[in-house]
């Protein structure tokens, strides 16, 4: 029996991994009706992606809940390798101290719990064991089908988020391209605990290389939370191994039911591999995975969308997946709240898979060569490799959301429209007595202009502000920077002012005359204004919000 819902919503987010939790999270906490449905009765308790980047970090201190995430999380601050028992160099995760967080571990269980935690601050819930069975979009809406405990229901809603992994139903109804290949290894993954001890927070690669130099056997161990939790994986022995699945619709990428190794075939592989010996205990939890790499044609069609693996899979090296994935619903999220309550540009939505299509694009293809032969495939210096693995180099120039770029922004010095806002420290204002960060005051704000300048040019950034709050009323939050370490405000000031005691602003954003910066929801610079006019900010702002 069909029935139709009166609980219908906005948007509709099918799937309740970290991607669509990401995407209904922020989506409520903009105040947009919004469901999210899945069909497993439970959250899993696998610890399938683990590596938490700093962009993703930051992404997490923008909503609002990232200490929560550090107080779960365990750092990750290196790896250790070894090649046929013979040590090799050390890598540490080192970046630059301006950049306000490292790289962490958390299991997926851990990090869907405190999504769904937030989330639910917020009034939602996920349906689970719901399961969306197909839709018809229209220019008005998308009608869609689930399958629910109670039988099938019809529900209406304004937009549909495919969240829903490897085998998406969105993907499919849609009707888009999902080509690429698949890897012909299986490997195992298991949580267990080892009694080394190497150093704390180090994850281990150990390798054994044939006569032709080829990896014949590997073991990668992650620290988790909870003092000598691993997990691990490698190579699946031949009495585990099996026929991929067969079908034009097959997609061989991710946990298979059905064979779950045993601890002793964990255990084995220590014997060979470890670099010290160690025994495996306590185990949570086995499976085999295969590994796929594949990448939609578009984003999205209409007023549907997909997101994380339904847009996207490939190899785990590098923890790139789920921190994509979370990347490409922050992205959309926002841009949704703005369609939803008729407030965005007619280009809007289409920008989302202007953006993120080329990340996913950059991703597949990095994340294949590194599988196939190492992070040195990628002929880049240490410092700049580092800060692609982290995604603080993920950048939008070129989209149409974006100002375009002029003759100062070819190679110039500083971020330009479309790169990823840098933190900095050292900003202070008239009553707090302490220093503050930049992200402290971007944290749960929308559109954000940064008005910078010395203290005899407030006047003329007033007045700045006030034109742009008259064009984008509630829409963009604005604050003053001024250079001057001791200027003070006028009474009255329309905008809050910080000074920037420390030179850390000028330095990080290369300014050292009045300027104006748009940030965006998701952190991006969408314009970079010196001097600042308001008639360009009037029309970066009409491509956003329209006229």
């Amino acid at each position: 029996m069909v029935h139709t819902d009166g609980a219908a919503a906005d948007v509709l987010v099918a799937g309740a991994g970290p991607v669509g939790l990401t995407a209904a999270a922020e989506l409520r906490r903009r105040g947009i009706a919004c469901r999210i449905v899945d069909r497993l009765p439970a959250r899993l308790p696998y610890a399938k992606a683990v590596g938490i980047q700093p962009r993703t970090l930051e992404i997490w201190d923008r909503m609002g809940f990232v200490r929560t995430a550090l107080e779960a999380a365990v750092p990750m601050r290196g790896q250790l390798t070894y090649v046929n028992g013979v040590e090799q160099p050390r890598l540490d995760l080192v970046l630059p101290p301006e950049v306000p967080y490292r790289f962490a571990a958390l299991p997926q269980y851990e990090t869907e719990r405190i999504i769904e935690e937030f989330l639910a601050g917020f009034g939602t819930r996920i349906e689970r064991g719901c399961e969306l069975v197909s839709f018809v979009q229209d220019a008005d809406g998308v009608t869609c089908r689930l399958a629910t405990p109670a039988g099938e229901e019809e529900v209406r809603t304004r937009f549909l988020v495919g969240c829903d992994g490897a085998h998406s139903t969105v993907r499919k109804g849609l009707g888009l391209a999902f080509e690429g290949g698949a890897f012909p290894e299986e490997y195992m993954l298991a949580d267990v605990e080892l009694d080394w001890d190497l150093p704390y927070a180090y994850g281990v690669r150990a390798m054994h290389h044939d006569a032709r130099g080829a990896v014949d056997d590997l073991l990668v161990c992650i620290a988790l939370p909870g003092g000598r939790r691993y997990r691990v994986s490698m190579m699946v022995p031949p009495e585990l191994s099996t026929a991929p699945p067969q079908g034009a619709d097959a997609v061989a990428h991710g946990l298979e039911g059905g064979r779950a190794p045993e601890l002793g075939h964990i255990q084995a592989v220590l014997d060979r591999l470890s670099p010290q010996p160690t025994t495996a205990s306590a185990m949570r939890w086995s499976s085999v995975f295969r590994i796929s790499h594949r990448l939609v044609d578009r984003y999205g069609q209409g007023r549907v969308f997909v997101a994380g693996d339904a847009a996207h899979i490939h190899p785990p090296t590098g923890a790139q997946g789920m921190n994509t994935g979370i990347q490409d619903a922050w992205n959309l999220a926002w841009k949704l709240a703005l369609a939803v309550r008729g407030a965005g540009g007619p280009g809007l939505l289409a920008s989302y898979d202007a953006e993120r299509r080329p990340v996913g694009e950059e991703v597949v293809g990095r994340t294949v060569r590194q599988a196939a032969e190492g992070v040195q495939a990628d002929p880049e210096d240490a410092d700049t490799l580092m800060m692609r693995q982290a995604q603080l180099l993920v950048g939008y120039r070129g989209s149409p959301l974006v100002q375009p770029p002029g003759p100062e922004d070819e190679g110039g010095p500083g971020p330009r429209p479309g790169d990823r806002a840098p933190d900095c420290g050292g900003l202070s204002g008239q009553i707090a007595a302490y220093p503050v960060r930049l992200y402290d005051l971007l944290r749960g704000r929308d559109h954000m202009l940064l008005l910078y300048g010395p203290g005899p040019a407030l006047d003329g950034l007033a007045e700045l502000a006030s034109a742009v709050r008259g064009s984008a009323t509630g829409r963009v939050g604005v604050c003053a920077i001024l250079a001057d370490a001791e200027a003070e405000a006028d009474r009255g000031t329309p905008v809050p002012v910080y000074r920037d005691g420390r030179g850390e602003f000028a330095r990080m954003y290369a300014v050292r005359e009045p300027a104006a910066f748009v940030v965006r929801p998701d952190g991006y610079l969408g314009a970079r204004l010196c001097p600042p006019t308001v008639s360009g900010l009037a029309a970066h702002f009409s491509g956003v919000f329209g006229s």
